[in-house]
């Protein structure tokens, strides 16, 4: 009895709520693109019911525990089963893959944005994903129609479509949550929506459009775009001048960045360039301090 409680008293250490239903697991798993080829990361692999699952639908489960007496658990029950690999340690501290390789984990909720922007932020990012996670997070990484765009949605809809698989039960899980979670998928798309050579205009341009402190787009881009510019976007938008960069909707994003693309001058361009590097380095700041503290307001917390 005493194990069990240790095992509660980590799981809350570790954000982790544990499914208590191996048959459920089956059938989302069953329901997903996992095939007996594919190689499959399970991130924070907890009791081991998701590896167990995987093992059986695919060619290698890579299960991936923080907790070293959780991960000293998972080699014991596993032991003899050559597809399951146990790695003891940190995901956001390990190496992805080389080979191709898909995802489906039970996440520990506050590293959600950490471990998403790991897995898409890199060459090396699975082909599909599947992530139980809170569905406050879920609704602000997918954006509209679900949700109002965020800067992620807005970063990552190029190469990633975005969708809700499954809304749980609260009482799914052990110890019982007192949010709602959902499955969420993260499929790379087979031809980017951006081509290459605009990746990081198109990153700069969002991360710059995001992070200005006026009101609204038309402020925030006054020195980017000239007034009759704005104005003849705008209308071909079908938008108020006072529109703010979360009313947009991500297709009006890509007309939004198509129009800087080939009306914008050289000189003015330049004004966005480094933008999405200096994001990605205040955002490891913020990183550092969620290393070395689990914060009291994770769940409200903004993602990027």
């Amino acid at each position: 009895m005493e194990h069990v409680r240790k095992i509660v008293r980590n799981s809350v250490k570790y954000s982790q709520n544990f499914l208590r239903d191996t048959r459920l697991v089956q059938r989302l798993v069953e329901k997903s693109s996992i095939a007996p080829s594919d190689l499959v990361i399970d991130i924070g692999s907890g009791k081991g019911i998701i590896a167990d699952i995987l093992s059986t639908r695919c060619k290698k489960v890579i299960a991936v525990e923080a907790d070293p007496e959780l991960a000293d658990r998972l080699k014991q029950k596993f032991k003899g089963i050559l597809n399951i690999q146990i790695q003891t340690g940190d995901f956001l501290a390990l190496n992805l893959p080389s080979e191709p390789y898909k995802v489906f984990s039970n996440i520990p909720f506050n590293r959600t944005a950490d471990i998403i922007r790991k897995l898409v932020n890199t060459l090396q990012s699975p082909s599909d994903t599947y992530l139980i996670v809170q569905k406050e997070s879920a609704l602000k990484f997918i954006g509209t129609p679900l949700s109002k765009e965020t800067l992620f949605s807005v970063m990552i809809k190029p190469w990633f479509e975005l969708s809700i698989e499954y809304n749980f039960q609260r009482s799914d899980f052990e110890p019982r949550p007192n949010i709602d979670i959902v499955l969420l998928r993260i499929r790379k798309r087979e031809t980017p929506i951006i081509q290459e050579n605009q990746t990081t205009h198109y990153k700069d341009f969002v991360s710059y459009a995001f992070n200005r402190s006026n009101p609204n787009l038309k402020k925030g881009l006054k020195d980017v775009f000239t007034s009759n510019q704005f104005s003849r976007i705008i209308q071909s938008l079908h938008v108020s001048d006072s529109v703010t960069p979360t009313q947009l909707s991500f297709e009006q994003w890509l007309d939004l960045f198509q129009s800087f693309q080939t009306f914008v001058d050289s000189q003015k361009k330049r004004v966005v360039i480094g933008s999405a590097s200096k994001l990605s380095k205040e955002q490891s700041q913020l990183d550092k301090v969620h290393r070395t503290r689990v914060s009291k307001n994770w769940k409200k917390e903004a993602i990027f």
